[in-house]
């Protein structure tokens, strides 16, 4: 089982969401960005880290949410979500299709990738 982290990043009421490029598994599927793991890494700086990597965006990973298993139809991953804060909104777009701020109430009209569906639905089940 691939251990992978991700992002809910929160700032000005938004939360930050990528969409897949299109020569990545699950293409163009909205996202919380993340990665995978190190062996020995914690899981909260292996999000720090992923982040960096992917955004050049610093946050603070606040609150664990319910762990994601799912088995795609090749692999089976355990999507570990972390509520987090950024001291502001900029990032740096290197991998993915899109990266946007979205309103909570709006998540539910993106198309996305079938691990993070489950942590939209406890977003806003916390949330509302």
């Amino acid at each position: 089982m691939l251990q992978v982290v991700c992002a809910i990043i929160q700032f000005n009421n938004k939360i930050l969401i990528a969409q897949r490029s299109a020569r990545m598994s699950q293409p163009l599927c909205w996202e919380f960005p993340g990665g995978k793991a190190k062996e020995g890494e914690s899981r909260r700086d292996a999000l720090v880290r992923e982040i960096w990597e992917e955004l050049e965006m610093d946050i603070l990973p606040q609150q664990a949410l319910s762990t994601v298993t799912h088995h795609y139809h090749n692999i089976s991953i355990a999507l570990h979500p972390f509520i987090c804060t950024t001291a502001n909104g900029i990032f740096v777009r290197k991998e993915h299709a899109q990266v946007l701020w979205a309103d909570l109430a709006e998540l539910n009209d993106y198309n996305f990738a079938p691990a993070d569906q489950p942590i939209v639905k406890e977003l806003i089940e916390l949330w509302s």
